[in-house]
């Protein structure tokens, strides 16, 4: 089987629109939360999200091409142009032998909101001839193909808040079974709008609270829900062979991958965290991370009590006595869940993490939980040469995602 390893890095995020800033914001604990902008809370409950500031599609994309995209797709191609860029992969790879798999936990949910009003005001003659096109989930992926000629492998995977963990995942596996060279892998969401913040508020999985700095506080005792996020985060995943050959920069290599589901409940995660914790010992396992490896996990850590509960149990039996001896974190607590891109994003964290020799905190922790009682690296940045990283995401549905990362070795 082949080695995989990651060449290039983009993200749009609610801490930054660079991965340079991106990482700056992160590491010395600056959250992207605060009131909403996009529309008036008036009579919302929830009043606070962490909603990306500052971009420009046309730093990326042409005007025609902008009218015909989601913002959720105009994420996802601003990130996978920074990704593209930072790796030097076009023109490096044979269009047939270059993947697309870009995933959306939900897809264009404004696009929905927009048409579905000219419907209910103008009557069906005023819904544009664009709005499946620019609504499915699937057209991250088809934009970017058609931008970067990739004619391999296309996967856009939906699993709600595993989305994009799948979707790097099952890069992983095609380029590593030889599938594919190259992939462009990750997710993009735009669901700061008045529909999915009144949908997942009456849900009960918003915190509610509407206080920036003390709304998503992962694995905290005084938790009480998610806060919204959106973005994008695309990485470039290429064969080690294919990328030696072309002397390109190499970020760390993906190692492992597991892909379970609790079979269980709608929302809710397994009381017994089963899922979760095969998703972690199959990721591991595929990696072969033994006893000496320095682990850091990039933890799911939504802030919502059942989720931190269930996440700390199968950290715990996926790694034993191990997991009072990691470095765990949940960078939601700057980021706000940015649902199906979340888990790219946190790739990408985990990807910085080996490469820098840094552990971005979990901000907002004051209060212990004892249900929560591992490392969660409260508040500060903490300096710690680990040699691989597990990114976690477990989404509605029971979909429970894990990768395995290692520091990048020429071996």
């Amino acid at each position: 089987m082949k080695r995989v390893v990651v060449t290039g890095l983009g993200v749009i995020s609610p801490v930054g629109n660079t991965v340079p800033a991106f990482w700056d914001s992160l590491i010395n604990g600056r959250s992207g939360i605060d009131f909403i902008k996009k529309f008036d809370t008036a009579d919302y409950k929830v009043k606070i999200a962490a909603e990306v500031k500052d971009f420009d599609p046309h730093d990326y994309m042409e005007k025609g091409e902008i009218r015909k995209t989601d913002l959720f797709a105009q994420y996802a191609i601003a990130a996978a142009a920074q990704a593209v860029e930072d790796s030097g992969i076009m023109d490096q790879v044979e269009p047939e032998r270059f993947g697309v798999y870009v995933g959306s936990g939900i897809g264009g949910m404004n696009t929905f909101i927009n048409e579905c009003d000219k419907l209910l005001k103008g009557g069906p003659r005023r819904v544009s001839p664009l709005f499946v096109p620019m609504m499915i989930s699937n057209m991250a992926s088809g934009n970017i193909a058609i931008k970067y000629n990739a004619q391999g492998p296309s996967l856009p995977v939906v699993t709600a808040c595993a989305t994009s963990t799948n979707a790097v995942g099952e890069a992983f596996r095609a380029i590593r079974f030889g599938y594919a060279d190259a992939i462009l892998a990750g997710g993009a969401e735009a669901t700061v709008n008045p529909l999915a913040i009144a949908g997942f508020t009456n849900c009960m999985a918003l915190s509610t609270k509407n206080i920036p700095e003390e709304s998503s506080i992962p694995f905290d005792k005084r938790r009480d829900g998610f806060v919204m996020g959106e973005g994008a985060g695309i990485l470039i995943l290429e064969e080690y062979e294919h990328a030696k050959a072309r002397g390109a920069k190499i970020y760390a290599e993906i190692s492992g991958y597991g892909n379970t589901c609790d079979a269980h409940h709608i929302t809710a995660p397994h009381p017994e965290a089963i899922g979760g914790a095969r998703a972690i010992s199959l990721a591991m396992e595929e990696a072969g991370l033994q006893e000496e490896a320095e682990i850091y996990i990039n933890a799911h850590g939504t802030g919502t009590p059942l989720n931190d509960k269930s996440e700390t149990i199968a950290i715990k039996k996926a790694l034993g006595d191990r997991a009072y001896h990691v470095c765990i974190s949940s960078t939601k607590s700057m980021t706000g869940h940015m649902l199906g891109a979340a888990g790219a994003v946190e790739a990408i964290v985990s990807v910085l993490a080996l490469k820098n020799g840094v552990i971005p905190p979990t901000v907002g922790y004051k209060e212990k939980d004892e249900d929560c009682d591992l490392d969660y690296v409260p508040n500060t940045a903490r300096e710690r040469n680990v040699n691989a990283a597990l990114s976690v995401s477990l989404g509605f549905g029971g979909h429970n995602a894990c990768i395995a990362l290692r520091k990048y070795c020429d071996e």
